[in-house]
């Protein structure tokens, strides 16, 4: 190569990210020489990237991510500017600027405040912290409305003065939930966005953007707060033109997010729509379609992971259960008769009992079980084996429910391996889940099919 009398292209390459690859040539000194370009880039917008986005995005995160932010972006700054007309009120409403005020009295008044919302913020964990995995954006949305009506009742709290103490622990304790609900929710949105093991870095960035947003409604506040400060009805009317651009930024971001793992609602979305028309949604179609509020519930109420103890009390019951099948669960649905002329005539809960080492893919498998029982009976069309199916569970006597459950685990055999191959082929994950599953699991024998 030292002999050529020009540059000598190479057979190799370098690329950054998904940016086009560049080349190099070795020049007559013997020196590399790449093309120009394909970098990270200089400059403003360079390094503005660097500071609030994660490393190697667009790559490094989900496809949603760029949406969500825009829009949590919109939804922080508004909440920023709420928050500080609050604050606003509740100081005055403890006595600041007021010569007359006790320093005790609004002492304890904030000492009850902070109190009331530690033993909430306690308790909402408790008894929700299970279920703010499976519904990651029903949650966040929650949290975002609870907090405007929280911070209402911080507004509207000086006009009640004997009502003041009692109306600022009530909103501390919903502004407590919010921040459960809201950090953990956060969290879930976190962990779905980074594709790269790069959660603290997501996370990282995340803090920095929000810190930006409200240094940004700080400025806006110290400019806006001197003049609705004693103007309580022109505080109102800013309120609400906030909080409507709060609560309006927040459905878009949720909106924007598109989960490829199941939850109970996308999953039971997914399902009627195969069994009616043979094809499986898409993940952001069914994210579109899924309910943020209510809506979409399935006509029996599931539930996975529940003790054996509760799902038989007899020999012949367990028998019964687990005659028909090799799965490693066993399903029971127990029936109950619902009103003559409503959408269901028969409603009812489904309980799963799962095996010991049992994997998601059996999970799933489960839950799409369990909810198939359920679609069978929305008044939809079905494929005539479904559809005979159903005739038989409306025909069938109350409490004769052992023969349907056989006949769906028959069907699910030839129908799932369809429906798994296309959900895998579209996009969805189906090694992980986001069901909501207790931690009970048992061992039984199992019974061989009965043959004629």
């Amino acid at each position: 190569m030292s002999g050529s009398k020009g540059p000598v292209s190479l057979q190799c390459w370098e690329r950054f990210g998904s940016r086009s690859p560049r080349s190099c040539t070795v020049a007559p000194d013997g020196r590399l020489s790449w093309e120009a370009g394909g970098g990270p880039g200089q400059g403003l917008r360079a390094a503005l990237t660097a500071v609030f986005l994660p490393h190697g995005f667009p790559d490094s995160v989900s496809p949603d991510y760029l949406a969500y932010q825009l829009w949590d972006t919109v939804q922080a700054f508004a909440s920023s500017l709420t928050g500080s007309l609050a604050t606003q009120a509740v100081l005055q409403g403890v006595g600041v600027g007021d010569a007359a005020a006790s320093v005790s009295a609004a002492t304890v008044t904030w000492l009850l405040k902070d109190g009331t919302g530690m033993l909430g913020r306690i308790g909402f964990a408790w008894l929700m912290g299970s279920r703010l995995d499976c519904e990651a954006k029903k949650w966040r949305l929650f949290a975002d409305v609870l907090n405007d009506a929280a911070m209402f009742l911080e507004i509207v709290a000086p006009a009640f003065p004997s009502c003041f103490t009692l109306i600022v622990c009530v909103s501390s304790l919903a502004k407590c939930i919010v921040g459960v609900a809201g950090g953990a929710t956060r969290a879930a949105l976190t962990m779905h966005q980074a594709r790269r093991d790069n959660m603290a870095d997501v996370s990282a960035k995340d803090g920095s953007q929000e810190t930006l947003v409200n240094l940004a409604g700080l400025l806006v506040s110290l400019l806006l707060l001197p003049l609705v400060s004693q103007r309580p009805s022109l505080s109102l009317a800013a309120f609400f033109l906030f909080t409507v651009l709060h609560l309006y930024a927040n459905f878009r971001a949720v909106r924007a997010v598109i989960m490829e793992t199941f939850n109970e609602a996308r999953l039971y979305l997914v399902l009627k729509h195969f069994i009616q028309w043979g094809k499986v949604l898409t993940p952001p179609l069914a994210n579109r379609m899924e309910p943020l509020w209510t809506g979409c519930h399935p006509a029996l109420t599931l539930s996975l992971g529940v003790p054996l103890h509760s799902l038989v009390s007899s020999a012949f019951e367990l028998e019964q259960v687990s005659e028909g099948h090799q799965q490693p669960y066993l399903l029971r649905w127990d029936q109950c008769q619902g009103e003559r002329g409503r959408k269901h005539d028969r409603l009812g809960q489904i309980q799963v009992t799962l095996g010991q080492e049992v994997s998601a893919g059996v999970i799933l498998r489960a839950a799409t079980h369990g909810l198939l029982l359920a679609a069978l009976l929305e008044d939809v069309p079905l494929t005539e084996e479904l559809e005979t199916l159903r005739g038989q569970i409306r025909a069938a006597p109350e409490g004769d429910n052992w023969t349907i459950v056989k006949e769906t685990y028959q069907i699910l055999d030839r129908l799932y391996p369809k429906f798994l191959k296309e959900l895998q082929a579209v996009g969805w994950e189906t090694e992980h889940h986001l069901l909501e599953v207790d931690e009970w699991r048992a061992a039984w024998p199992l019974l061989e099919k009965k043959t004629l």
